[in-house]
């Protein structure tokens, strides 16, 4: 498996991969085809079908094949808000296409995600030493997005986390370094019943505090994949995307919370500000319909 090295975390402990090869900022496409042509591969899967990878492809001759992107559908749905999907098919079950010939098929199961034992021990310490999780179940939340119209307001974040607090359930924040400010603005002011781990976790221990989490409670992000991915159930708030894009959460346990408007979808991917200026489809989301699937989720 080919993957920037910020996210090879994810796949270092796989037991199904016998190499991840791990691309870092500073490193070169031609090097990186120069390793990949002397390995000689027989089967070439291209998941991303974008600019990077089809130069790599240029650079690395041989049997490639990629997956449907439906870009057509997707700038119609986008621009002109008519859906011409030909299927509401996930991208976790479209990537098969490329995989066609290799006698594999999807299993029905939400994705994979390893942890080794250093991360659940890393996770468990944490937990141990505040408190969280003891003696009532952890919730655990995503304030943070890589992209501004992805994100809950913090206003509506910190009146679910004093909900979930006055239910008797623990709260932990998740997310990175970009995420630190709002994750711990939400927890804060709580006692020992809520904190932000923004920030100190890389992403195997993040892993392992989601899989010790009764629910998780997150945007369109990774942080929801990932939660699918060690089992736990997952509240997702879907704003500027849809369905159709195929990324909604791959998990049966899984509640995501949405609203009918005209002018959704505006991204597929999300963006720095609202193209009308409102915000709505994640603004006129409150926490009440939040805290009510995250009750679900627990119970």
């Amino acid at each position: 498996m080919l993957t920037k090295r910020a996210c090879a975390p994810l796949l270092e402990d796989n037991p199904h991969l016998e190499e991840v090869l791990a691309l870092a900022p500073h490193d070169s496409l031609s090097s990186l085809a120069s390793r990949l042509r002397a390995a000689d591969y027989t089967h070439l899967l291209d998941l991303h079908d974008n600019l990077r990878s089809r130069i790599l492809r240029a650079l690395v001759p041989g049997p490639w094949r990629g997956y449907p992107k439906y870009r057509a559908a997707r700038a119609l749905l986008i621009h002109g808000k008519r859906d011409r999907y030909p299927v509401h098919r996930p991208v976790a079950e479209r990537y098969f296409a490329a995989a066609k010939g290799l006698d594999v098929v999807p299993d029905g199961d939400p994705p994979e995600l390893f942890i080794g034992p250093r991360a659940v021990t890393e996770a468990e310490t944490w937990l141990a030493e505040t408190g969280l999780g003891r003696s009532r179940p952890v919730v655990a939340i995503a304030p943070g997005a890589a992209h501004a119209t992805k994100r809950w307001p913090a206003e509506h974040w910190r009146q679910l986390v004093d909900r979930i607090v006055a239910a008797n359930l623990d709260v932990v924040a998740v997310g990175g370094t970009a995420d630190v400010e709002v994750a711990e603005a939400v927890t804060a002011g709580r006692g020992n019943r809520s904190r932000s781990t923004a920030g100190r976790f890389g992403l195997q221990a993040t892993a392992a505090l989601l899989r010790q989490a009764r629910a998780v409670v997150s945007g369109d992000t990774g942080v929801m994949h990932m939660a699918t991915a060690v089992g736990t159930p997952v509240v997702a708030l879907f704003g500027p995307t849809v369905e159709a894009f195929g990324f909604f959460p791959y998990s049966r346990r899984a509640e995501v919370i949405q609203l009918d408007l005209a002018c959704r979808p505006c991204s597929s991917q999300g963006g720095p500000r609202c193209p009308l200026g409102h915000h709505h489809c994640l603004s006129l989301i409150g926490a009440d319909s939040v805290f009510a699937a995250v009750q679900r989720s627990v119970a």
